[in-house]
């Protein structure tokens, strides 16, 4: 599955890279180099590049560059998905994903990277069992392995492995027994544009739960700039509490594995994110 990783930095430059089943060359990257150039905007470049004998898959997180080889066609989204898994595990054991951040701890990165896949397909994700596998880095425990000569590897098989749950460590306990899911809706609106503060503002208005709207909006260029080559990427923040725009309801939630009723805590929120104009 992913053969390589592969992580370029603001600058272009490739600060660290991880090989599983075979060693890529850094020249695979030239064809993510031209990609770049041609993009408008860092989150333009195409998310899935391919090239004569693999394909680059790309996330862009805390302007940092996770491009992930692969030699055979598979799911980009399951690629780009672990992408984005291993960055905020990256931002679980270091408090921030930053290239100072990875390589001040590039021993750890090197473990997690090899626990999280094995002979390049998924294997453990989950925050909780990594833990247990591969400690966090702290002052003290870095002294320590300096002078003892050890490592942040743990010695015992995580229980969150044996766990119904995968996500949660063997008998853990909660003070209440609740369970909270995030729908989150996307949608159009309409805009105005301020030239002075460069702000673009978007007005929904009041929105009916009974009559869903359908709201359409427009895009020009800056007289006299070019056309793009490709179709742009836009950047829309709104948000809406307890609104589902489509409607869609959470009517059942059932959990297995445990023994107690859990609590129905339903949070609704609309959201608008980054879409591309298709022409």
């Amino acid at each position: 599955m992913i053969h390589s990783l592969f992580l370029i930095n603001a600058s272009g430059d490739i600060f660290l890279e991880k090989h599983w089943k075979s060693v890529v060359s850094r020249s695979v990257c030239d064809y993510f180099f031209e990609a770049q150039e041609r993009a408008t905007e860092p989150e333009n470049v195409p998310p899935v590049i391919p090239t004569p004998h693999h394909y680059l898959i790309s996330v862009l997180r805390h302007r940092i560059y996770f491009v992930a080889v692969i030699q055979s066609e598979v799911p980009p989204l399951f690629v780009i998905e672990f992408l984005h898994r291993v960055v905020d595990t990256f931002q679980d054991y270091f408090g921030v994903c930053t290239e100072a951040a990875i390589k001040d701890n590039v021993v750890v990165v090197y473990e997690l990277l090899e626990e999280m896949l094995d002979n390049g397909f998924p294997l453990a994700t989950e925050s909780n069992i990594l833990k247990e596998l591969i400690k966090p880095p702290t002052i003290l425990r870095t002294m320590v392995n300096t002078i003892t000569g050890s490592t942040n590897v743990g010695e015992q098989l995580p229980t969150g492995q044996l766990s119904v749950v995968p996500w949660r460590r063997t008998g853990v306990k909660y003070t209440n027994n609740e369970a909270y899911f995030d729908v989150v809706e996307e949608i159009d609106g309409t805009y105005t544009f301020d030239p002075v503060t460069k702000m673009l503002s978007w007005d929904v208005g009041k929105i009916n739960p009974q009559k869903l709207p359908s709201l359409k909006g427009t895009m020009s260029l800056q007289a006299g700039a070019s056309k793009p080559d490709e179709n742009p990427t836009i950047n829309i923040q709104l948000k809406i509490q307890q609104m589902a725009i489509s409607g869609l309801k959470v009517n059942r939630l059932d959990m297995y594995g445990e023994k107690y009723k859990p609590f129905k805590g339903i949070k609704y929120m609309t959201k608008a994110g980054k879409f591309q104009v298709r022409t």
